[in-house]
């Protein structure tokens, strides 16, 4: 069973990190690349699908260190990797619902002035690296956990 969390756990941030990056990089540049308005358009037609996604990523990501933890807990070493790998994690989901969401509801309305869309979507995009910068490094202290 062990095997099994630290799988879901590594292979969890991993998708987690690469969805994000996705979301980013080609999303992002798309996003850019559109008029306010349009942008604006887009996310209300079709934010519903990054919602969608995440979900996918983010419950076997908190399974696995669940476990990952609660299975490590009495090697000091692994348990230490597991806690800041799972404080990774837990800023993402924190940042995600305390600004991400609030965020997108404001685009996915379009209750935000179209003058000051393009320096909240650069403000979103940087603050989006942060997050996939975070769930890369969750995975990264997943295998050094288990290669202890």
């Amino acid at each position: 069973m062990r095997l099994l969390f630290n799988i879901l756990a590594i292979s969890g941030s991993a998708m987690f990190a690469g969805v994000m990056l996705m979301i980013g990089v080609t999303l992002g540049g798309y996003w850019r690349s559109l008029p306010a308005p349009d942008f604006l358009d887009w996310f209300s037609q079709n934010g519903q699908f990054i919602t969608r996604t995440i979900p996918l990523v983010v419950a076997p990501t908190l399974i696995g260190l669940i476990g990952s933890l609660w299975s490590g807990w009495g090697e000091a070493t692994a348990r230490a990797y597991w806690i800041g790998a799972a404080v990774c994690i837990a800023a993402v989901l924190a940042v995600t619902l305390a600004w991400f969401l609030p965020t997108n509801a404001q685009f996915a309305s379009k209750s935000i002035p179209v003058d000051q869309v393009p320096a909240r979507l650069d403000t979103w995009l940087m603050i989006h690296d942060v997050r996939i910068a975070l769930a890369a490094i969750a995975s990264v202290l997943g295998i050094v956990a288990i290669s202890r």
